[in-house]
């Protein structure tokens, strides 16, 4: 199991990566780093929020969600 500050900088990473794609693919298809700049950062942006609601979302569904037993001593 990872700790939280490692899913954090994963998280980080991955956006960052995933970012710099779509930066490239924007200047390689326009030819304009200015839109490609603007794209990428809304493109990161808009992601990181649907993000979080997609999460938000499933925190509300119990479908294949394993509940923790009580036991009594």
């Amino acid at each position: 199991m990872d700790t939280h500050l490692r899913s954090v900088v994963k998280g980080i990473s991955w956006r960052v990566l995933a970012t710099m794609v779509t930066t490239i693919v924007v200047f390689l298809y326009s030819g304009e780093l200015a839109a490609a700049a603007i794209v990428g950062s809304l493109d990161a942006l808009a992601k990181i929020v649907l993000y979080w609601g997609h999460e938000r979302v499933w925190q509300c569904v119990t479908w294949g969600r394993i509940l923790p037993t009580v036991t009594s001593p």
